[in-house]
């Protein structure tokens, strides 16, 4: 890789653009970069870092890039040219911008940008490849093999890193070569192998666990008989400890199965001879039971013998009783009857006069008669009164007809008299509607133009008014325009005049005047009191064109005011606008005027006609009541003469009552009242004779039946739930002396009868011992089988599981090695060296092998470097580094180097690890290197020694810059590049060698 050309704006401590040639620089092949304290040096290399990697060092990260001397239109931005790989490249980037809005006030922040172009040497031209920043970043590893850090510390050799490397302990330095080197992988393999032993471990810790659990359920099935072996899970010698207790459990759970069994089966005999012996002391029990129930219930069947007896006399009365039951019906029945027809003869006395309180039922009969032929010969005096109602009827409706028709009559006279005014003023309206419907329609075509008219003249006076204070407006703007400008060129011709201590102002010595071109500036002009620089001449100039834009637009909008004006004074013409209101006005009062006239035509017509209907029907009207009035006087007299003849009729058929129908309705009541009393009168004598009837058929039937008295037969006589009853008590007690009888007769009862008395209580407790013998000795084999099947299903699964965690432990072994072996705990390990330890210390060896080659000339062959891997107390080895003093013979630490030594050491290790760093990374060539600060350490002899190995690295084609202030390096090293600071930032200053 070699740089050629660095270009910088607004970055780090640079204002404004600076470029690098490192093209000049590499042709010395030593060149010195130098500077007073915070000028920039460190920022011209952060800028190659940024330019290839898009961020700078790791510990300057973090912080802006932009300069604060920056202009706020000057956008930071980075390009480097190199070549790598054979290929020239162009890298260019900006990080993001917050920069000033192009409109308005306020920030607006513009991305990070990157570029990648490539030099086509046959087309003499540059063609982008990239404008992406992860594939710019890709291919820029790619290409140099190394990642940011390893840049940093192979190209940008930082030298105080490389001391504190020196005095650093093996876990320091271990951390900086597993940057440099890249052996996270063999830590991953370290971490993987970790990972992969504790999983095994939690893997078999799980399946011993489980194991350990079957056990503790072996244990609890052979009741506490079994003992576990005191191991964890995870240790040697579970599983085969656990398989053996379990064997011994088994075989004590199948001899105590065997003991159980034979206990149940003498059990169980004894438990049929005591259900033999207690059923047999039941039965006796029973029979005597049976015995002494039978002769308490013959007893009890004594003492009721009495009530028995009386029960049987009962019952035969009752069927006597029964003979004479119809006999007693009938003459109960006939009892009523004759009660229902007396009290009915009662009611119908009561309701007659006293003239037929005392009649027979034949009187009473011959009385209805009477009163019946008297009621029909009403019948004619009835239609002659019920004709006179109508006759009375017809003579009031002849009176109200008459009273209407005179009333209709009156009314067509009143209304007809006015019939002519009415018409002829309807008439008079229709005319004068027609004429107002003829003047509004010239009337409605003149509204429209006269509104058109007077809207224009409103508008034409608007625009003048606006004119006025348009051209009000323009005049001033015109003004105020011509005063922005007068003050714009005031403003320019000052600066003008000032102009050459702006120029002065930007001089520095040793800095070509732009005008002049001098170096020397020895009296360059002053800024007088009330100076003009270029941002107040642009402030004016910008109010000069705002006011310049505002007179366009007020002379735009001027224009455009006085056409509309034209055209609506043409539209409205030279007359006043009050004019044209008026006659609009006027217009329009007499359009409405006209159009209300005519809107009363239709309805004027419609009432003509409806006035003519009304008068043909009232002339009709009255014609109609004329020919009525005359037919209802003959109707009159007719009507009267009929109702004399019927009222005569009348007055002697009513005889003392009001009216015919009142006399009709007395005859009536009266006949059916003596018609009811003769019925009732001659059904109670029919009664009686039935009564009198059954009394002397009771008397015989009860005779007969063996009764003194009807009343003593009655007294006898059961009913239906009576008679029930007491033939169940007999039935019950005919059973139950037959029950009795064979109870006293079985043999089996009295044999029981004459033994002594059973003794159930104690038979039943032989029992029921007998049985919770045999329970508990069915239970106890019950529990024996089950805890030898138990132990059965879990010694098989854990033998399945015995079998299964096998090869996992196996696994788990292997592994366990592996991982203690690489992470240095193994016993194997002697030196206790993890796994990327080693791989580092074989880097280290290589770097000090690489580093002794230039410390030896850089130390006149009295120091070599080699590595140690010894341990260094209790810590692990591998990453040790010492030093042989070729003087003393003996090797040391190398923090007993002294600050010199130290210096070129950690240069020669610097130097030799960037060596092993280009192998690693692929073999790209590193052209160009940087070292930073270190030199003022040495003195005059070794440090011509040191510059003599750096120059030495010109003959592989290298160029190396040494990054220092020391005033001596000015004088040996020709080709130099100088950061100056100032107040505007800082600036590069380049000298090629000569």
């Amino acid at each position: 890789m070699r740089l050629h050309r660095l270009d910088i704006t607004a970055f780090g401590p640079f204002g404004g653009a600076q470029r690098v040639d490192f093209g000049e620089l590499s042709a010395a092949g030593l060149f010195l970069l130098h500077g007073p304290t915070g000028a920039g040096k460190t920022s011209v290399l952060d800028a190659v870092c940024y330019a290839l990697y898009g961020s700078v060092p790791g510990a300057r990260q973090g912080g802006s890039l932009r300069s604060d001397h920056a202009e706020p239109g000057t956008r930071t931005e980075v390009t480097l040219e190199l070549t790598v790989a054979g290929r020239r490249l162009e890298l260019t980037r900006q990080p993001p911008w917050e920069r000033p809005k192009k409109r308005g006030a306020g920030t607006t922040l513009d991305k990070a940008q990157s570029w990648l172009r490539e030099y086509d040497a046959p087309a003499g031209a540059w063609k982008d490849l990239s404008r992406s920043h992860q594939e710019i970043g890709e291919e820029i590893t790619q290409l140099l093999g190394m990642s940011r850090e390893q840049f940093c510390q192979v190209v940008l050799l930082p030298q105080g890193d490389f001391a504190r490397f020196l005095r650093a302990d093996a876990e320091a330095r271990g951390k900086l070569l597993g940057r440099l080197f890249d052996t996270h992988r063999f830590a991953e393999v370290e971490k993987r192998l970790a990972d992969h032993r504790r999983a095994a471990e939690a893997e078999v810790r799980d399946g011993d666990t489980e194991l350990l659990a079957d056990a503790h359920r072996m244990q609890q099935a052979a009741g506490d008989a079994m003992e576990l072996p005191a191991l964890a899970p995870g240790e040697p010698g579970l599983a085969e400890a656990i398989m053996g207790a379990a064997a011994v459990a088994r075989c004590t759970a199948r001899e105590l199965l065997t003991i159980a069994h034979c206990a149940r089966a003498a059990a169980e005999s004894a438990q049929v001879a005591a259900e033999g012996k207690l059923a047999d002391v039941r039965e006796v029990a029973r029979l005597q039971r049976r015995f002494a129930e039978a002769e308490e219930r013959a007893g009890r069947l004594a003492e009721r013998a009495d009530a028995h007896q009386s029960d049987r006399v009962r019952m035969e009365r009752g069927r006597k009783a029964e003979t004479v039951a119809p006999a007693l019906e009938l003459r109960e029945a006939a009892e009523a009857e004759h009660r229902r027809a007396a009290d009915s003869e009662s009611r119908a006395r009561a309701m007659l006069p006293d003239t037929f309180a005392d009649a027979e039922a034949a009187g009473l009969a011959a009385a209805a008669r009477r009163a019946a032929e008297e009621l029909g010969g009403l019948e004619s005096a009835r239609r002659a009164e019920h004709r006179l109602g109508q006759l009375l009827a017809e003579r009031t409706g002849l009176d109200r007809q008459e009273r209407a028709d005179e009333d209709v009559l009156h009314d067509a006279e009143n209304w007809l008299g006015e019939w002519e005014t009415a018409r002829a003023g309807l008439q008079s309206r229709i005319e004068s509607a027609r004429e107002a419907a003829t003047r509004a329609e010239p009337l409605s075509v003149q509204r429209e133009p006269a509104q058109n008219r007077l809207t224009a003249a409103r508008r034409r006076d608007t625009l003048a008014r606006n004119a006025d204070d348009g051209e009000r407006d323009v005049l001033a703007a015109r003004e105020r325009a011509t005063e922005a400008k007068a003050h714009w060129l005031d403003l320019k011709e000052q600066r003008l005049n000032g102009i050459a201590a702006e120029l002065a102002a930007n001089l520095s010595d040793g800095e070509p005047c732009a005008v002049c071109g001098a170096t020397e500036h020895p009296a360059p002009a002053r800024k007088i009191a009330g100076h003009v620089d270029r941002e107040t001449e642009e402030r004016a100039l910008t109010a000069y064109q705002r006011a310049d834009e505002r007179r366009a637009e007020d002379e735009r909008r001027l224009g455009d005011v006085r056409e509309a004006l034209a055209a609506a004074s043409a539209e409205a013409g030279d007359a006043p606008t009050a004019q044209l209101a008026e006659q609009a006005e006027e217009l329009e009062r007499r359009y409405e005027e006209a159009r209300r006239g005519a809107s009363g035509l239709h309805s004027a017509q419609e009432e003509l006609r409806r006035a003519e209907q009304e008068h043909e029907r009232r002339v009709t009207a009255q014609q109609e009541a004329a020919l009525r009035t005359a037919s209802r006087t003959a109707r009159r007299d007719t009507l009267d003469r009929e109702r004399a003849a019927l009222e005569q009729e009348l007055e002697q058929a009513r005889g003392g009552a009001d009216s015919v129908a009142q006399r009709a309705a007395q005859l009536e009541r009266q006949a059916a009242l003596l018609t009811g009393a003769a019925e009732s009168a001659r059904a109670a004598e029919d009664t009686a004779q039935r009564l009198k009837d059954a009394d002397a058929r009771l008397a015989d039937a009860a005779y007969r039946a063996g009764f003194d008295t009807p009343r003593a037969a009655a007294d006898a006589l059961l009913d239906d739930a009576a008679h029930r009853e007491l033939q169940r008590r007999l039935d019950d007690r005919q059973s139950e002396e037959a029950a009795v009888r064979a109870a006293l007769a079985e043999p089996d009862t009295v044999a029981a009868a004459q033994q002594p008395p059973a003794d159930l209580p104690g038979a039943e407790q032989a029992a029921s011992a007998a049985a919770r013998r045999l329970r508990e000795a069915a239970s106890a084999r019950d529990a024996a089988a089950s805890r030898c099947t138990e132990l059965d299903r879990l010694s098989a699964r854990s033998a399945t599981a015995v079998r299964r965690l096998a090869p996992l432990r196996a696994a788990h072994d292997r592994v366990a090695r592996l991982a203690t072996l690489t992470a240095g705990t193994s016993a194997d390990n002697e030196r206790r060296m993890r796994l990327e330890s080693y791989v580092l210390a074989a880097r280290l060896e290589q770097v000090a092998a690489a580093a002794t080659a230039r410390l030896r000339r850089m130390s006149s062959g009295r120091y070599t470097l080699v590595h140690s891997d010894d341990r260094a107390g209790r810590g692990r080895s591998g990453l040790g580094l010492h030093v042989v003093d070729a003087w003393t013979g003996r090797e040391r630490d190398t923090a007993t180097l002294s600050g010199g030594e130290t210096f070129f050491a950690s240069l020669a290790l610097a130097l030799g690890l960037a060596d092993v760093v280009t192998d690693e990374a692929g073999g790209v060539r590193l052209d160009t290197l940087f070292i930073d600060e270190g030199f003022g350490s040495l003195d005059d002899q070794t440090l011509d020694e040191v510059l003599d190995v750096l120059d030495s690295l010109r003959e592989r084609d290298r160029s190396v810059g040494i990054v220092s202030h020391v005033p001596d390096l000015r004088r040996r090293i020709h080709a130099q590049l100088e950061v100056v600071k100032g107040r505007s930032g800082s600036v590069v200053r380049q000298r090629g060698g000569e």
